[in-house]
């Protein structure tokens, strides 16, 4: 368990897809099971869907870069000026 912590500390980002993944691809299969979709579009399905997950974590992560470059600006001036 402690592992299990420490992964997802040390990368939320991954940890985030993993999670969105598995939820996107259970509500995937719920709404499609009746389709008669053949393995091979399954397939496909499920790797474009878990592909889907990664970009959506992707794409939400650019604000948390946006939010640490606006806290580490306002630090490296006060530093500077302190010189």
């Amino acid at each position: 368990m402690d592992a299990l912590k420490k992964f997802t500390g040390e990368h939320p980002q991954i940890t985030s897809w993993i999670v969105l993944a598995i939820g996107m691809v259970i509500i995937l299969v719920w709404s499609a099971r009746e389709v008669g979709f053949t393995p091979g579009q399954w397939t496909a399905l499920v790797i474009t869907t878990i592909l889907l997950a990664g970009a959506c974590v992707w794409i939400i992560g650019w604000e948390d870069e946006d939010d640490e470059a606006e806290v580490e600006q306002p630090q490296a001036e006060a530093k500077e000026s302190q010189s």
